[in-house]
């Protein structure tokens, strides 16, 4: 299965791995490797995570603060935001 990124998400997720490199040296790597973790989990299992609203997902990182909101489409799995778990719960919504 495919996956991509609204350009604000891939936004997001590039921003959160410079922000944790600068916090400290490997932990920019660390936070990649979760959420390329959890993008895995997603692929292997679309409908295991709760739906929020309409047909988002949220599958929520094991290490760090963040949830991947992500829909289920035809072609593969589009990934609305990386969203830090602290900002505004609906800040996403015009993206679908």
């Amino acid at each position: 299965m495919n996956y991509w990124f609204h350009p604000e998400a891939e936004e997001e997720f590039l921003s959160a791995i410079s922000y944790y490199h600068d916090c400290q040296e490997d932990l920019g790597d660390d936070f990649f490797c979760e959420a390329q973790a959890a993008i895995k989990r997603i692929l292997d299992y679309p409908k295991a995570w709760p739906i929020l609203e309409k047909e988002v997902r949220r599958c929520l990182l094991n290490r760090f603060p963040y949830g991947i909101l992500y829909s289920i489409e035809p072609d593969g799995i589009f990934i609305i935001a990386v969203m830090p778990l602290k900002l505004n719960p609906g800040y996403w919504k015009y993206r679908v």
